[in-house]
């Protein structure tokens, strides 16, 4: 998956920015996440945040790209 593809993903958790969750933490939410919704679930739950949030959708999803990149090494994105 990408790193586009985990942010989705992260975007959908309960984890919000405020909780400062560590890079451990992240990914548990992430591989929590994937094993109760596939990523088209996770794609859509974003689509729909964003048309129902647009004021809120830009500051969440720049902290879930940012919070991804900083969890994840460069490898473990090539291979997750």
């Amino acid at each position: 998956m990408s790193a586009s593809d985990l942010a989705q993903v992260l975007f959908t958790t309960p984890l919000q920015a405020s909780d400062r969750p560590t890079a451990e933490r992240v990914r548990a939410a992430i591989h929590d996440r994937l094993r109760c919704a596939d990523p088209a679930g996770c794609a859509a739950r974003v689509a729909q945040e964003a048309g129902d949030h647009p004021d809120l959708y830009a500051a969440r999803m720049r902290w879930a790209l940012e919070t991804v990149a900083h969890s994840y090494a460069p490898c473990h994105l090539a291979a997750a």
